[in-house]
């Protein structure tokens, strides 16, 4: 299975305007995540102390084990456009990152796989989403595949027919600008049946199934 899960503003945002190094998530974009920083589970993934249980939590922890590998976007890794610079760029997520997994980073300019500390090892794939959802599958071995993000990625998969489920963490707060998810008129074509819906604090988290059926008819 192909999972999609991201946090969006009332407005449909997924991230604010004006990404760069200092606003990776843009302008007011780190409001998105605040659910979820704020939570026990997540800060002890992150090495750090403190925080909450609430409902989020078993969002957060449910597909532990489940998940085998993630693809990501070339700007969620980072380093700008273009070819890699010299030394090259080696992300945002620092010595440790938190996927512990293998990750499928797309970009049109090749590279070497960078192993990071804790399992994480980023692998360059060139070869477009469906390249790239192959090479993750081999590596998960059986198990689910995540994409992990920008939006820009997801619309890809989404149109190309190739997302089983998304889930939606709907935040209570307006960006006015910046990125959105669902402005492709590609994605008229992806029908959606709602598999569960699970209220918290600061968010509601939204599941929806890719109906199969609808995607074979276009």
């Amino acid at each position: 299975m192909l999972r999609y899960s991201v946090s969006m503003s009332l407005d449909g945002y997924v991230a604010g305007p004006n990404q760069g190094p200092k606003h990776p998530l843009g302008v007011r974009g780190e409001l998105l995540h605040a659910w979820m920083r704020e939570l026990a589970a997540w800060r002890k993934m992150a090495g750090l102390r403190g925080g909450v249980t609430n409902a989020s939590t078993k969002i957060l922890t449910e597909d532990d084990g489940q998940i085998g590998a993630v693809i990501m976007g070339r700007n969620m890794f980072g380093g700008g456009p273009g070819p890699w610079r010299t030394p090259p760029w080696n992300g945002w997520w620092g010595e440790d990152p938190p996927f512990h997994l293998p990750v499928f980073v797309l970009t049109h300019h090749p590279r070497k796989p960078l192993e990071c500390q804790g399992g994480t090892t980023f692998h360059f794939v060139t070869g477009g989403t469906r390249g790239a959802l192959r090479r993750a599958q081999t590596a998960a071995r059986g198990r689910d595949v995540a994409i992990s993000g920008g939006a820009g990625t997801a619309k890809q998969f989404l149109a190309a027919g190739l997302v089983d489920e998304i889930l939606i963490h709907l935040v209570p707060v307006y960006l006015g600008a910046g990125v959105r998810l669902f402005d492709d008129p590609r994605l008229a074509r992806v029908a959606l049946e709602q598999h569960r819906v699970v209220p918290a604090p600061g968010v509601t988290h939204l599941t929806f199934r890719v109906r199969r059926h609808a995607r074979a008819r276009t």
